[in-house]
């Protein structure tokens, strides 16, 4: 089967079997490793990426459901340049990440939460990151990251 769709601003024709998930596919055959498989249940977010502009557990999701779609991966968030998104820079200098296998979904999951609520409170943001779980950090350093970026966003 194939899909169409469109990966870090890249046109991408994928063929793969109907059941492919697509985290499989931006992993295996796209080769975008930063999409981290966790759980494979949608259960952890280490596999979020936005579709449509919108954060998505990808390892929910079929790549047959990914047809027309724009998908962002943490890989796309950097600027042309090559620097760092001003969400992946705030996580960086707040150290929002420890072991970083969380850190890609968390990431993302953060730059859609403040593309929908670009002042939410710590506390709206500690509920808005309830589905990516982080075993490293205790959340504080995230939730201060995500403030920051939030902050870089606006500006």
């Amino acid at each position: 089967m194939q899909t169409t769709f469109t990966v870090n601003g890249k046109n991408v024709t994928l063929e793969a079997a109907p059941n492919t998930l697509l985290v499989q596919a931006l992993r295996e055959q796209m080769h975008l490793t930063g999409t981290h498989v966790g759980c494979d249940t949608a259960q952890c977010g280490a596999c979020t990426v936005l579709m449509n502009g919108n954060a998505i557990k990808s390892c929910n999701v079929l790549l047959a459901q990914a047809q027309g779609a724009q998908i962002t991966t943490i890989e796309g968030l950097a600027k042309p340049d090559g620097s760092m998104h001003p969400m992946q820079e705030a996580f960086k200098n707040c150290h929002g990440l420890q072991c970083g296998f969380c850190t890609p979904g968390m990431v993302m999951s953060a730059v859609n939460l403040c593309q929908q609520k670009p002042d939410a409170s710590a506390q709206e943001i500690r509920h808005m990151l309830e589905g990516n779980l982080c075993r490293c950090t205790g959340y504080q350093n995230i939730v201060v990251a995500v403030q920051q970026g939030a902050a870089a966003m606006k500006a």
